[in-house]
């Protein structure tokens, strides 16, 4: 569909897979391809920077986009040794939290209810900082100080991004109201975030060692920004809608925790056994993405072909909205005469069946970190941390929603709108 307004250039909206996967595909620096549409994106660009790998087109991205590929690459990052720090790091801060729950307490003899968003957040924040960058920050200052920070940061980019309509940076509006004070002195906070991330760089600890660039730090800030604050975004839903979906699906559940209640260690291999996590995670990332949309633009005329030959233009300054959250949802594509099941219900089962009929992720995409050249760099490092966390999770607890739906909430990234209210009893 094509919104025209008078004096805007049109918008083009579509859910189709088909044409989603078209346009996603020739979206590069490439002559005639498009790029990403920065307009949605303004409030980040003004948080972050404008020379982002998020924010960047042409030939600036691609650039980036290779600097950062060697340290993201699932290659590097599933190096037993780099794969066991992560792993390490989550345990440890697993077991402290552990110690804050006596096994008696809660409200029915060993059950309390909890939001899980709260913990996960922190723990997500953690890795990041700690293993991926290698700094060494307290689990208690991590929670304490800079999640609320990055918290206050993200807020304001929602607000920033919607009401800012002359783009005047944070840094120049007068702090008259608390609010803008508050933002202020949060996004201080950030940029001592900054700091922390960049300084191991000078001894190559973390995956520093993977990152080769006589780049100096100043000109590395806008990535980690975007970086450490995306990241924590987009794996916090991630593992959030996952456990929410769970917490409504005991069956599911169940099969999960028979499937790694006997792994003591979570190594990429164990996990890729997990037929039953990794459907679940599949589910996830196809039913509730954390990204409602993504943006794009033609620089050109261009042409998209579509899977059965079929071909069409879209004219030069068009804004293309690629709705992946409805497309993921349509039952013509995800439904029972496809899948067996319907487009709109949480079931991991479809992932197995898709497997086995040769219908997997590559003919039938669920855009959960993209697609194409633009597709999101941090994919095997999301799902790394995810697992990690939903399935230490599962083999701990048992757990149960305690409302019976849960909507989405909308933000740089979708979440569950209670935050994962769960019922939650030790096993």
């Amino acid at each position: 569909r094509y919104l025209d307004v008078l004096g805007f250039a049109p918008v083009y909206a579509t859910r189709d897979p088909h044409v989603i996967k078209g346009i996603s595909s020739k979206t590069s620096n490439q002559p005639g391809h498009f790029d990403r549409d920065t307009m949605p994106t303004g409030g980040i660009a003004r948080a972050t920077g404008r020379d982002s790998l998020l924010y960047a087109n042409g030939d600036v991205w691609k650039k980036q986009k290779q600097l950062v590929a060697p340290p993201f690459a699932k290659s590097t990052l599933f190096q037993p040794e780099i794969f066991q720090g992560f792993a390490d790091a989550f345990r440890a801060t697993v077991a402290k939290r552990l110690e804050l729950i006596p096994s008696d307490s809660g409200e029915n003899g060993g059950e309390f209810t909890i939001k899980l968003e709260s913990e996960i957040k922190p723990v997500m924040l953690e890795m990041l900082v700690n293993c991926f960058f290698g700094a060494r920050v307290p689990y208690e200052e991590i929670r304490g100080e800079y999640v609320p920070a990055l918290e206050h940061v993200i807020d304001h980019i929602v607000r920033d991004t919607v009401i800012n309509r002359f783009g005047v940076p944070l840094q120049l509006i007068p702090g008259f109201s608390g609010r803008v004070r508050e933002a202020k002195a949060a996004r201080q906070q950030f940029e001592r975030l900054m700091d922390v991330a960049l300084e191991p760089r000078r001894c190559n600890r973390g995956l520093w060692s993977q990152f080769h660039s006589e780049a100096p730090d100043e000109a590395l800030r806008s990535n980690i920004r975007v970086f450490l604050a995306g990241a924590l975004e987009a794996t916090t839903s991630y593992a959030c809608w996952a456990l929410s979906h769970l917490s409504r699906y005991k069956a599911m559940q169940q099969c999960i925790y028979d499937e790694i209640q006997q792994i003591n260690e979570f190594t990429p291999e164990a996990l890729a056994q997990a037929e039953s996590l990794n459907c679940a995670l599949e589910e996830t990332l196809r039913l509730t993405p954390s990204l409602y949309f993504h943006p794009r633009r033609s620089t050109a005329e261009t042409t998209v072909e579509l899977p059965d030959g079929e071909t069409f233009v879209i004219p030069k300054g068009v804004h293309i909205l690629l709705d992946v959250w409805h497309a993921n949802r349509h039952e013509d594509h995800w439904g029972v005469e496809v899948t067996g099941h319907p487009a709109l219900a949480f079931e991991p089962a479809r992932w197995k069946g898709c497997a086995g009929s040769g219908r997997f992720s590559n003919k039938l995409p669920h855009f959960g970190f993209g697609h194409g050249p633009r597709f999101c760099p941090g994919k095997s490092l999301g799902q790394l941390e995810v697992a990690l966390v939903v399935g230490t999770v599962i083999k701990l607890f048992e757990f149960e929603a305690v409302n019976p739906t849960c909507d989405a909430k909308a933000g740089v990234s979708t979440k569950p709108a209670d935050g994962v209210l769960v019922r939650l009893r030790r096993r």
